[in-house]
């Protein structure tokens, strides 16, 4: 899974707000610490060995929805504005482990949210640092046909601040990340279907425990000459419930919550580097599961627009020649 970088951990800086401190449960964190639609147009396969780095900038513009959202009964909605930069490298040193090749990544991301009122916050600083020491890709004979394996972690580095640790960027727990990818990356095709789930541990501040968030991210590209093109979607769900503690007396900010988006990405392999840009639309967002506040579900999540951008460029390769990606590159 290589591919992750810029993320998603503060569409809620908000999420948890909505109501006010009284009942901001777990306020700032929506569940997800990687901004769907971050790995669209990445395959199973990897490049050839070397050292690569690639750098991702993304920008939303949404509004908040549910039942628990300003505006769910009528009058304005609190808009939601993200700004996101993130810089990584991904080692791939020629090994062979199992049949297949290895290589590592690390990546940090930077960010700022602005959410409108009756909201009215907006932090900006450094999030959680993301590795993944281990991914595996098999090539499966000339079939066209990747898979690949892979473990990552967010790790809790991030700027917090606050009663609960969630008043800046970063989050202060672990979030552990298995990732499978399935790709036909054959004939200027990139077919991919990459799976992976976010497992978090207690927040170390107040003993809150988020649910596990499912991730399924789909490309269907081809590349023609120097050309990069096509559909991209994505879904993310909660799919495990919170956890509450007596931080929060028992009360649960978001217990569920699906978004589904659609998009379409361009990219251009300018020789030295790889360029891709992507843009997706959320069609579908609900949230459900929050403790009641005056006798309604207190949940609420984001719905927008987000456009991606990521560089990618060879930086070192063990035969000393000019770095030349024949791929786009990817990831976190």
């Amino acid at each position: 899974m290589l591919s992750k970088g810029i993320f998603t951990a503060t569409l809620a800086v908000a999420f948890g707000v909505v109501a006010g401190p009284a009942v901001a449960f777990e306020a700032g964190y929506i569940g997800s610490s990687q901004k769907p639609g971050l790995v669209l147009g990445t395959a199973a396969a990897t490049p050839p060995a070397g050292l690569y780095m690639f750098d991702q900038t993304l920008t939303y513009s949404g509004s908040l929805v549910g039942p628990g959202a300003p505006g769910a009964a009528g009058g304005d909605k609190a808009s939601v504005h993200i700004a996101a930069a993130a810089a990584g490298l991904l080692w791939v040193p020629g090994w062979t482990v199992l049949g297949a090749t290895y290589d590592a990544v690390i990546v940090q991301p930077f960010m700022m949210v602005d959410v409108g009122a009756p909201v009215s916050v907006n932090p900006a600083g450094m999030h959680n640092t993301f590795l993944a020491p281990i991914e595996l890709s098999w090539k499966l004979g000339d079939s066209g046909f990747f898979v690949k394996a892979g473990f990552g972690m967010w790790m809790p580095t991030g700027a917090t601040s606050g009663a609960n640790g969630l008043g800046n960027i970063g989050a202060p727990w672990w979030t552990f990340q298995p990732n499978l990818v399935v790709s036909y990356f054959k004939d200027g095709w990139n077919l991919t279907a990459n799976i992976f789930e976010e497992i978090n541990t207690a927040s170390s501040v107040t003993g809150y425990t988020s649910g596990n968030v499912l991730h399924a991210e789909f490309t269907a590209t081809r590349t023609i000459g120097s050309w990069t093109f096509g559909p991209v979607a994505y879904y993310v769900g909660q799919v495990t419930g919170d956890k509450s503690s007596a931080f929060y007396g028992g009360a649960i900010n978001v217990d569920r919550y699906d978004i589904w988006a659609a998009g379409a990405l361009v990219g251009y392999n300018f020789g030295p580097a790889s360029l891709n840009v992507w843009a997706t639309q959320d069609v579908s967002a609900r949230a459900s599961g929050g403790t009641p506040r005056f006798g309604a579900d207190s949940a609420a999540v984001a719905r927008g627009f987000t456009l991606f951008a990521s560089l990618s460029y060879r930086l070192w390769a063990p035969d000393d020649q000019g770095a030349t990606p024949t791929r786009p590159l990817f990831r976190k």
